[in-house]
């Protein structure tokens, strides 16, 4: 019971000092409009073009509102020392890991889901596969979201986590399969393609949105799952290694 009411203090305190500041909430608006407008006009289509631009823009605004939040907080809180503070936390480091990250999840999730609302305004979504998108969207949100705290137990400074977050969001834009369908890409990149978790979870909201995803849906979950817990097992090894030995 004690590490559930940390696991809500923590949470919680992250809600209120990071994601509910004013400059983080309009960032979380105006980010999803903004690849929102920006598809809609790549694409020179009508209204009807609205749901086949959704997985790319849901899929955008959860990986840049996850890593970016993350990224920051987390490396702002070990160079303020207060991260340290937590560590005499009573509660299991991999506890501890998963209450500062469920946040972040939460804020990538609730990004997501910003072009969906506006879309439901623009176009009839009875036909989208909720029991799909809705669990591919928290499985993007969580995958990103500890992609985010890799990148944040790796460096020193903010501006090293941004610069180093950019070094794995640009490639999994232009190869995940948003831009360009993995089978037209060239055949060296589409090894590097089905590396990346995006991919995954990008085919996911086609089938949820469109039903037309490329891989089965237990693939994408599965591949989902097994790049958070890696991501995950990898930044723990680096807070011992880097941040408590």
């Amino acid at each position: 019971m004690k590490r559930w009411i940390a696991f809500w203090n923590i949470l919680t305190k992250d809600v209120r000092s990071y994601y509910l500041k004013p400059p983080n909430i309009s960032w979380g608006l105006i980010f999803p409009l903004a690849w929102t407008g920006m598809f809609f006009i790549k694409s020179g289509a009508g209204m009807e073009s609205v749901q086949t631009l959704l997985p790319g823009v849901v899929a955008l605004s959860v990986l840049f509102g996850t890593t970016s939040m993350l990224a920051v907080t987390v490396t702002f809180e070990k160079k303020g020392r207060s991260f340290e503070r937590l560590l005499l936390a009573p509660i299991p480091l991999e506890f501890l890991m998963l209450a500062k990250t469920s946040g972040a999840i939460l804020f990538g999730v609730a990004n997501g889901f910003v072009p969906v609302i506006l879309a439901t305004f623009l176009t009839d979504l009875s036909g989208v596969a909720w029991s799909m998108v809705v669990p591919a969207t928290v499985l993007i949100a969580a995958v990103s979201t500890f992609l985010g705290l890799l990148i944040a137990v790796s460096v020193s400074e903010v501006f090293e986590a941004q610069t180093f977050s950019n070094f794995f969001r640009f490639p999994m834009i232009f190869l995940c399969g948003l831009f360009f369908p993995v089978a037209e890409l060239p055949t060296f990149l589409r090894p590097l393609s089905y590396a990346l978790p995006l991919t995954y979870g990008a085919d996911a909201l086609h089938t949820g949105f469109r039903q037309q995803g490329r891989m089965p849906l237990w693939l994408d979950f599965l591949v989902l799952i097994a790049f958070c817990l890696g991501l995950f097992l990898v930044s723990l090894h680096n807070i011992r290694k880097k941040w408590i030995a």
